[in-house]
């Protein structure tokens, strides 16, 4: 069992930049594939980026491409994804997600293992 807790969501202005942290417990979190995901109000979950259990691949959605990076720490069980050039679109709850598949460039609802609880990103024009 993987325990995923985000952290680092909240306010910020169109332009401006925020780090949401996922930490993960137990020892097999260099097991998963890592990815974020977003679900605004009243619409589904999207898929946002994923990482491999190395680090050495980085997917993302055409969306955010450019703008937000996808990384992790082994040795601190942790995933990051630091947004920058932030919109309104953007708002949403953010989802920090496992996964076990291999060599995908995206990351499914359907396939992750493990959810964390959600940080709220809130964007102001």
């Amino acid at each position: 069992q993987v325990q995923l807790v985000e952290s680092g969501g909240g306010l910020v202005q169109a332009g401006g930049s925020l780090r949401l942290s996922c930490a993960a417990s137990g020892r097999t979190f260099s097991s998963y594939r890592m990815g974020w995901f977003r679900q605004a109000p009243g619409k589904e979950r999207d898929f946002v980026a994923v990482i491999s259990r190395s680090g050495g691949r980085t997917y993302y959605a055409d969306s955010v491409k450019g703008r937000f990076t996808i990384s992790r720490d082994n040795a601190k069980n942790t995933v990051y994804l630091q947004m920058n050039v932030l919109k309104p679109e953007d708002t949403a709850v953010y989802y920090c997600a496992a996964d076990g598949r291999r060599g995908e460039d995206t990351m499914t609802s359907k396939a992750v293992y493990y959810w964390g609880q959600g940080t709220q990103v809130t964007v102001s024009s």
